[in-house]
């Protein structure tokens, strides 16, 4: 036995000294007496100390004994919280997941949904941080995040794609525009005026361009926001219009002068996925946050 103080013969030790005799405590840990002794014998070869007193009516614990169990049966408690928590991790009963979600994740249905998991995962810290879609998915792929929540057209190879929520794209124009009461319009009915974008790659401005690009047409952008609601308030000035998601836009319909039109056009529904990397490459919390989501959706 190359290290005697092991925690099996910890637990021999504790189950003897609380026995009080070497084959009861063998007894309790179904282990053979001899087997018990040799281990306790080692040990004491391996300390230079005596743990226990032996004699016809069992054994007692020596002053180093005692020390020994007193101090041993913490380490054996906190060995036993250890498997436990490398257990739920592994069942993804416990962890840390690091999750990159859209605008419109964040201001839609994300918050409450994570409020919820909290509440019946209390083990499971989840971090979050706000990306463009198209940056998360290589995030993702890298492993510096463990769950995206993107819109995107395809899958990527390498990640699992989940439904989690759909909105629809909407033309907001300010109060006033001549469209405004319209059921519905089609973007080639709105290609002569200024648009207000969001800036950068994002799947808000992809999808509008495309849309444009597949018409043959060029958009006319006058301004480019970093967010939903800057671009809400540039087109409430009567500076341009803007496509936007109409279910993030809440406060702005209700405040500013704005007004939500419906799009005729598939290209604006969108179905938001949750991505993360296929089988074992995905942390088990990370799954267990994903099939939540998936469930409540």
């Amino acid at each position: 036995m190359t290290d005697p103080l092991d925690l099996l013969t910890l637990r021999v030790v504790l189950a003897v000294a609380e026995s009080g005799s070497i084959s009861a405590g063998s007894e309790r840990l179904h282990l053979a007496v001899a087997a018990a002794s040799a281990r306790i014998s080692a040990l004491e070869a391996s300390l230079g100390v005596r743990i226990f007193e032996r004699s016809p009516r069992g054994v007692a614990l020596t002053p180093a004994g005692r020390m020994l169990v007193q101090r041993g049966g913490g380490l054996l408690a906190d060995a036993d919280r250890l498997a436990t928590d490398l257990r739920d991790w592994s069942q993804g009963l416990a962890g840390h997941v690091r999750v990159l979600a859209n605008a419109s994740a964040l201001l839609q249905v994300l918050p409450r949904r994570l409020a919820q998991f909290a509440r019946s995962h209390p083990r499971i810290r989840v971090d979050v941080e706000e990306r463009m879609s198209p940056h998360i998915l290589g995030e993702v792929i890298e492993g510096r995040a463990d769950v995206g929540v993107v819109d995107a057209a395809t899958a990527t190879p390498g990640l699992d794609f989940v439904p989690f929520f759909r909105d629809e794209l909407a033309f907001v124009v300010p109060h006033g525009h001549p469209m405004q009461q319209l059921a519905a319009v089609r973007l080639d009915d709105l290609l002569e005026q200024d648009f207000i974008v969001l800036e950068g790659a994002n799947a808000v401005s992809a999808r509008l361009f495309n849309a444009a690009a597949a018409m043959g047409r060029v958009l006319s952008v006058r301004m480019q926001m970093r967010s939903f609601d800057a671009a809400c308030r540039t087109v409430a000035a009567g500076l341009g219009v803007a496509v936007l998601p109409r279910q993030a836009l809440g406060p702005q319909l209700a405040h500013l002068p704005i007004h939500a039109v419906a799009i005729d056009g598939a290209w604006a529904s969108r179905t938001h996925h949750l991505a993360l990397r296929l089988g074992a490459d995905a942390p088990a919390a990370a799954r267990t946050l994903v099939d939540a989501l998936r469930d409540d959706a």
